[in-house]
């Protein structure tokens, strides 16, 4: 979330036609197509974040500004050139790191909350513990998972609440 990736197109000097594809995991599919011919570029439901990039010297490309995810999706660059259609697919996965937090429960038992991840995120403790833990989904595909640190003793005066995330990774240390 928030980069800015450039997704490239096989490049072909005697291009004539070439069409980004867009269809999002989340509502309906757009269009960026490129005439030659007309030196003309046609945008047919694609946000203002996705632009085009276009040079003779370079491979045609697609920069998305700011990802989000209702970027995720399949992307399919087309080209059409005299010597024959090339075509290259993309399939963009987003990733949203978790915030972590970290406080004591009424119990005065550590909680460590990864909230609002995507994927969901993995919480361990060290020292490990039987600790419970749970999922809660959201509207817009975030998953945001709590777990409760339950091995506070008087052997034991400090947790570690270890988030593990293909975003990266992250942990906080708490008194029990």
């Amino acid at each position: 979330v928030g980069n800015s990736p450039v997704l490239t197109c096989p490049h072909n000097s005697n291009i004539s036609l070439l069409t980004w594809k867009i269809s999002p995991s989340v509502g309906g599919p757009c269009s960026l197509s490129y005439r030659a011919d007309q030196n003309k570029i046609n945008r047919t439901n694609c946000s203002d974040s996705m632009n085009w990039q276009f040079r003779p010297d370079r491979e045609p490309a697609l920069e998305i500004r700011q990802v989000g995810i209702d970027h995720e999706g399949t992307y399919t660059c087309e080209v059409a050139a005299r010597e024959g259609n090339f075509h290259k697919t993309y399939h963009l996965t987003v990733l949203v790191p978790p915030r972590l937090t970290l406080y004591r429960d009424e119990h005065g038992n550590p909680v460590c909350e990864a909230a609002a991840g995507k994927p969901a995120a993995q919480i361990l403790w060290v020292p490990e513990s039987n600790s419970t833990s749970r999922e809660e989904g959201h509207d817009n595909g975030v998953v945001s998972v709590l777990s409760k640190f339950t091995a506070c003793s008087t052997n034991v005066t400090d947790a570690t609440c270890i988030v593990s995330h293909p975003a990266g990774n992250q942990s906080k240390s708490i008194a029990c």
